[in-house]
Parts: C-alpha cells; sequence; structure tokens
C-alpha cells in the first residue's frame, strides 16, 4: 500500500481513545474483541469495562457460572458469543495455565473465535503479521484497490486476506491493521464516507473514479423469515413462572416464559394479550404476544419451567423483549 505511512501517522494522531487501547494483554483485548462483533462501539464500552472490573482476570471469568455471564451479557444479543467466551476462558484457565496462544493458527482453535478476530488478536498482541479482515476492512480494501468481487461471496474473504497480507508492514502488523479498521469506523463509512479527511485518498481507486458509493459490491440479502410467540404470563403468590431454554438457539440458556404451545392453544384464544411487540433479529421477525394466565392453568408445571421469587427474577439472564416486558408489567 503506497499510503502506509500517512495512514499510520494519521492513526496515531486520530484514534480514539478506548479503553481496551490502553492494555496490551491478550485477555483484555480478546474480551474487547469478542464483545464488539455484530456490537457497535459506544454500546460495547460499557459491556467491557463491567466485564473487565468483574472479571479482572482469564481465570476469574473461567470460575464464573455460564447463567452469571449470560446475565453480564444481557442486552448484547447473538448470546453464542457469551457461551463460546465462557467456554474459552474455561479451556484457557484450565488447559493452558491461564495462557493465550499467540499465533493465528492456534487462536482459531478457540470457541468463537474465527479468522477476523484470530488476525486482529495475533496482529495487535502478539505482532504477528496477519490481516484482520472486518466489515471496514473489506470496504476499505475494496475502495482503495477498486476491487469488484462481491464481498458476500465465500471465496472474497481469501482474496482481501491475501491483499492485506500484501499490505500489512511486518514491524507494524497491530497498528496497522487497527488503523485500517479505524478508517473504515470513521471516515470510509458505507454511506457518505469523509474522503476529504482521508489519508489514504491520493490513491485511493473509489474516489479517482467517483465509486465510493457502488464500492464494496454485496448482492446478497437476508432473508428475515417472520415467527410469532405467544408468551403465558402466570404469577402465584410472589412469583413467576419461568421457562429455562435448553434448546439450542439465539436464546439457549436463557429465561423466559412458557409459550402455548406447552398448553391448549384454546387458553390463549380465550385470553386478551398484556402486551404484543414487535423484535427485530438478523434472520427473523418475531411477533411477540403477553398473555397474563390464572394459576389453574398449571395443573402440571411444563418441562424446564420453575416458580421465581419476584426479588429474584433480576438475576436472571433473559432475552431484551422479556426484560423490557418484566420492567413494564413486572418489577
Amino acid at each position: 500500500m503506497r499510503n502506509t505511512a500517512q495512514l499510520l501517522q494519521w492513526f496515531q494522531t486520530q484514534k480514539r481513545a478506548l479503553p481496551w487501547r490502553q492494555r496490551s494483554d491478550m485477555y483484555a483485548r480478546w474480551l474487547s474483541e469478542i464483545i464488539l462483533q455484530q456490537t457497535r462501539v459506544n454500546q460495547g464500552v460499557a459491556y467491557y469495562s463491567n466485564f473487565v472490573e468483574t472479571y479482572p482476570t482469564v481465570e476469574h471469568l473461567a470460575a464464573e457460572t455460564e447463567e452469571n455471564v449470560l446475565k453480564m451479557w444481557q442486552g448484547l444479543g447473538y448470546y453464542s458469543r457469551a457461551r463460546n467466551l465462557h467456554k474459552t476462558a474455561k479451556i484457557i484457565a484450565f488447559e493452558h495455565n491461564g495462557s493465550f496462544p499467540q499465533s493465528y493458527k492456534e487462536l482459531l482453535k478457540l470457541p468463537g473465535i474465527g479468522k477476523y478476530t484470530a488476525g486482529a488478536l495475533a496482529s495487535i498482541v502478539a505482532g504477528e503479521p496477519v490481516p484482520a479482515i472486518d466489515g471496514n476492512a473489506l470496504r476499505v480494501y475494496s475502495r482503495y484497490y477498486g476491487i469488484k468481487q462481491d464481498i458476500s461471496e465465500a471465496t472474497s474473504f481469501k482474496t482481501f486476506f491475501d491483499i492485506g497480507l500484501e499490505a500489512i508492514p511486518v514491524n507494524k502488523a497491530g497498528d496497522f491493521n487497527e488503523a485500517i479498521m479505524e478508517l473504515g469506523s470513521t471516515i470510509c463509512l458505507p454511506k457518505n464516507p469523509l474522503c476529504h479527511q482521508c489519508p489514504l485518498q491520493s490513491n485511493c481507486y473509489a474516489y479517482a473514479y467517483n465509486q465510493q458509493h457502488s464500492l464494496p459490491v454485496k448482492s446478497s440479502k437476508i432473508k428475515v423469515r417472520e415467527e410469532s410467540i405467544d408468551y403465558l404470563v402466570f404469577h402465584k403468590k410472589g412469583h413467576v413462572l419461568f421457562h429455562h431454554r435448553k434448546n439450542k438457539g439465539i436464546w439457549q440458556n436463557l429465561y423466559d416464559f412458557p409459550t402455548s404451545s406447552m398448553l391448549p392453544i384454546s387458553v390463549v384464544q380465550e385470553s386478551t394479550p398484556l402486551q404484543e411487540i414487535t423484535h427485530l433479529l438478523t434472520h427473523k421477525k418475531l411477533q411477540i404476544a403477553f398473555y397474563p394466565m390464572q394459576e389453574e392453568f398449571v395443573e402440571s408445571i411444563p418441562h424446564n419451567c420453575r416458580w421465581i421469587e419476584k426479588d429474584q427474577i433480576g438475576l436472571l439472564p433473559v432475552p431484551k423483549p422479556i426484560a423490557d416486558f418484566l420492567e413494564k408489567h413486572i418489577l
């Protein structure tokens, strides 16, 4: 890359003062990278701070219960990240004596660490000259080099990885990767990029040919499925009936309410919902209704359900729609 020196100089003077940049250890940077997957930086900062304060070392995190880790994660979504975070903490603490692998290839073997995260950690912490290809890097490289390959295609990652491998300076690998990602986050934006502030402008293909809005090429669109959930809200002498979701899925091991599929559908048909909401996920549009239920309909408690005292409900890890409902109607 012709503008490497300008990019690194720009990064040193313009980079954001993010809390994980104050530390150089693998544990802190790993926490930040997992939290920032599918999460905006301004939202992730508070979660990162809570995690490092509550679990100052990987051993502290490994010793925690998964349920409490999920509770700490509540509100971030994509809960598989939290489950994998806990799994990896246990592996590092109990199988690697608290020491993280330092290489790209070894980091890839850990739960929840993919090619981008492994590249970021290996380069930023250990200095390995390996690219970190996230959405920001895809956009920067695509525009700078004029790459018109569809980034949604599976084969595209290797194309951009190879380009990053050639561009990355051996002795400044971490700073270079962070600079590329910082540029994509703050200057080379998906819409209305701030080209007049960009340190790569002089050799940027997209800027030269006015193709900022046509690059990167991305053709695929996420297919969103609609799904309806009828939640049944049972009260009993200061207790509420909760369902512990044991099956695999987006909310695995979180708590919600039993659903109409656990009781005769006529029970719901005869009731008026307390609240109806639409909750959007990446691949799903959930239409959720909450029905108030009488205790007599629970002759036998459904599988994986139990009564929780109201003053203990706040300790449960719950999906956001449940948290919002509890705050409005129960807590």
